[in-house]
């Protein structure tokens, strides 16, 4: 069942706006990655380089169509889960999400909250760990919201995952451990 608070955050969404909600390991800062304006937004709250590129969580595979051509098998078998893949991206798909970088960081969701919160707004969001560029994420709703009020448009009450650690990026073409977890 989505909670008010979920469609709330939604509406914030597709109206463009910035929100900060729980994933796997951490609160995260999304936006409609489609939105330059959301994105050059989100990128400024937290301090981030344009160039270091964004990663996009969805609720399914198909949620990623727009962004990814093709989803190998290997990649598959790890969704929904707490696992992010470097994805070639279509040619379509603009600089201000890929940053400097040839592939996209794509995540199939396994969180709960953040899977009903992409199912809600109908799209895949902008996943960065709620923070300043550098700084240790957040990983509480009250601490978000300290942290972040009045720089987003809305901070979802929620809680974080399981996960130990923020979830291991690997390249999917070369295997390459880029990030671990």
């Amino acid at each position: 069942m989505i909670s008010g608070e979920v469609i709330h955050a939604a509406r914030i969404l597709q109206q463009g706006g910035v929100v900060a909600y729980a994933t796997e390991y951490c609160f995260g800062l999304g936006c409609n990655p489609m939105n330059h304006a959301a994105v050059r937004r989100l990128l400024r709250v937290k301090h981030r380089p344009a160039g270091k590129g964004l990663i996009l969580i969805a609720a399914d595979i198909d949620q990623l169509a727009p962004f990814v051509n093709n989803v190998p098998s290997h990649v598959l078998a790890t969704w929904p889960g707490p696992h992010t893949w470097l994805l070639e991206p279509r040619s379509d798909v603009p600089r201000w999400i890929t940053g400097e970088h040839p592939r996209l960081a794509v995540r199939v969701t396994a969180h709960a909250q953040a899977a009903g919160l992409c199912r809600m707004a109908r799209m895949a969001l902008v996943s960065t760990s709620a923070n300043r560029a550098g700084g240790q994420p957040t990983r509480s709703y009250r601490e978000t919201l300290r942290r972040f009020n009045g720089e987003v448009d809305y901070v979802l009450p929620g809680k974080v995952g399981d996960a130990p650690a923020p979830t291991p990026i690997h390249d999917a073409v070369s295997g390459e451990l880029v990030r671990p977890g």
